[in-house]
C-alpha cells in the first residue's frame, strides 16, 4: 500500500507557476493521498474549486474535501444572489470507499500580526488492504509552537478516544422508517490510523517528540496505541520543502507521516522527490506492506 502525502500550495509551484495539474500527475502509483493547501473560489487560482477539478482529473480516486478555512464569496447578478464560499483545506483521495468522514478544527489563537488561519485535519475511514484504518490529511499551524502544541494535544486527545466515541453514527436505528443509516450497521472506528500532512516542524522539535513520546533509555520503546515517525523508524533522514531565505537555499522536512505502533512493523520505505516543482513542498511516500 503505497501512501502520499502533497502540501499543493493550491497550486502554485516553486517557480511561481499555476498549474495544478503538474500536483495531480504525480498520483499515479498512489492509494491513499493526503492533500493540504486545496482551495475553492480564489482569485489567486482563477476562482476555480479545486478539489472539483482534482475529481476530475484523478477519475480513479474515491475523494472527500475539508475546508477550514471559508468565507463569502458570493455574487450579486441581475439581482440574484450566486452563493459561493472561499474556502481553504485538506483533502484525501483513496483506491478504496471512503467509509466516512470527519473535519476536526484545530484550536487557534487570535493573532495581532501575522496573519493566522484556522487549521484542519480531516479524517477518513477507509477499509484498507490492511485493515480499517483511519487516515488523516493534516495541516498544522505556521505561526508558532505554542499553537502547533495545543493542536497537536487536541488531536492526540481525539486519537486515544476514538474507539470510545466510535464513528459518525452508532447504536441502532430506532426509527427505520426515517432510514437515518441506509441500512447499514455501525461504522468501524479502529484505533489504528495513519497521520500524514504538513506539520511545520523539523524532526528533534517539541512537537513532533509529543507526537511519538520521548523514551530515551529505549529509543526503539514503541507506546501502545500511540504513534511511530515512519521517516525515523526506517532511519531515513529527508527533505521535503524547499524556501529561499535572504538569498540561502533552505531544506528542510516539515511533511510526516506517523502510524500507530501496530503498524510500524509494516512500514517498508518513506521518501521524497526533491527534483519536483509543482509546489514549495515535495511530494513525501510511504510504502506499507
Amino acid at each position: 500500500m503505497r501512501l502520499l502525502s502533497y502540501n499543493i500550495q493550491y497550486g502554485f509551484g516553486s517557480d511561481g507557476i499555476y498549474d495544478l495539474s503538474r500536483a495531480v500527475r504525480l498520483f499515479d502509483g498512489a492509494d491513499i493521498i493526503a492533500l493540504q493547501e486545496v482551495e475553492r473560489h480564489w482569485s489567486r487560482s482563477g476562482f476555480d474549486d479545486q478539489p472539483a477539478l482534482i475529481e476530475a482529473m484523478a477519475p480513479s480516486f474515491y475523494t472527500a474535501y475539508g475546508p477550514a478555512f471559508d468565507m463569502d464569496a458570493s455574487t450579486l447578478q441581475e439581482g440574484r444572489v450566486v452563493n459561493r464560499r472561499r474556502q481553504f483545506g485538506t483533502m484525501i483521495l483513496s483506491r478504496w470507499p471512503i467509509l466516512w468522514t470527519r473535519l476536526h478544527l484545530l484550536p487557534m489563537r487570535r493573532m495581532l500580526s501575522p496573519l493566522n488561519t484556522q487549521n484542519p485535519a480531516l479524517e477518513a475511514m477507509i477499509d484498507t488492504p490492511l485493515g480499517p484504518l483511519r487516515v488523516f490529511s493534516i495541516h498544522l499551524a505556521h505561526v508558532g509552537v505554542q499553537e502547533r502544541l495545543m493542536q497537536i494535544e487536541h488531536l492526540l486527545a481525539l486519537h486515544h478516544n476514538a474507539t470510545a466515541t466510535g464513528g459518525p453514527w452508532s447504536g441502532i436505528d430506532d426509527e427505520p422508517s426515517r432510514n437515518w443509516t441506509e441500512g447499514q450497521p455501525e461504522p468501524a472506528c479502529p484505533q489504528a490510523a495513519i497521520w500524514l500532512g504538513d506539520f511545520n516542524c523539523e524532526p528533534g522539535s517539541a512537537e513532533l517528540a509529543r507526537i511519538t513520546g520521548s523514551t530515551p533509555y529505549h529509543p526503539g520503546a514503541r507506546y501502545a496505541g500511540g504513534f511511530v515517525d515512519a521517516t525515523a523508524h526506517l532511519g531515513q533522514s529527508l527533505h521535503s520543502h524547499r524556501k529561499d531565505i535572504a538569498g540561502q537555499d533552505l531544506l528542510r522536512q516539515l511533511d510526516h507521516c506517523f502510524v500507530t505502533a501496530d503498524l510500524a512493523p509494516a512500514l517498508r520505505a518513506v521518501w521524497t522527490e526533491p527534483a519536483q516543482i509543482a509546489s514549495d513542498h515535495f511530494p513525501l511516500w510511504v510504502d506499507l506492506g
